[in-house]
């Protein structure tokens, strides 16, 4: 574990090359076709600002029970995003003390509680859940393998990016190729934002002035 994080990857120079997960997800499907790499909307930021991304560092636990993120904090590689199922039980299975994990973040089908010492600390988190119930510490669980996290299959090591509009997955032998396609959507954006500034409407750059009309 670090102290507080210091070392923390700015997932804004990261792998994800600072782009949004609205972003990516668009990329991704403009690069490789339609696919799953948005999880659930219920999966949201346990604090205002939350931000992360890094590879998948995965773990399959148990509902109610933290053993199993206690011995991927010692496992996972710097700068990895923890991505836990466990099951979306609604237990507080991650907290204050864990958040000083040298790691990038943590994304977890279930429950989490410190929300406001997590954000304090800068540790940032994607749940489905808060909730101040404690849990046991049973079950050792299983690192390193598929698991299924707002209803997206995660692999090891595929690109984690999370902010205010939710988590994107972006599996590992497209992920670059998805954020070089980024890249460029970011330029074309900057040259919206430019037309539109200069009074140009969006029905006119996306040409969608006859849309709609039978």
């Amino acid at each position: 574990m670090s102290s507080g994080g210091a070392d923390r990857a700015d997932p804004r120079t990261g792998p994800g090359r600072g782009h949004t997960a609205a972003t990516l997800f668009e990329a991704a499907v403009a690069a490789a076709g339609p696919g799953r790499y948005a999880m659930d909307p219920g999966m949201s930021a346990a604090w205002p600002g939350a931000r992360l991304a890094g590879p998948a560092f995965t773990v399959q636990g148990a509902g109610g029970d933290n053993l199993a993120l206690q011995h991927a904090i010692l496992e996972a590689p710097a700068g990895s995003v923890l991505v836990a199922d466990v099951n979306g039980a609604p237990w507080g299975h991650w907290g204050e003390v864990l958040a000083v994990a040298d790691i990038a973040g943590l994304v977890i089908d279930g429950g989490v509680r410190d929300t406001v010492e997590m954000g304090q600390l800068g540790f940032p988190v994607f749940s489905s859940h808060v909730n101040v119930r404690g849990t046991r510490k049973l079950f050792r669980g299983a690192l390193g393998v598929p698991v299924q996290v707002g209803e997206v299959t995660v692999h090891p090591g595929d690109l984690v990016v999370g902010d205010a509009d939710g988590v994107v997955v972006l599996p590992r032998k497209i992920a670059e190729r998805v954020v070089r396609t980024a890249d460029g959507r970011l330029a074309k954006e900057a040259d919206i934002m430019r037309r539109l500034h200069a009074g140009e409407t969006t029905l006119d750059i996306y040409g969608l002035r006859e849309a709609g009309r039978g």
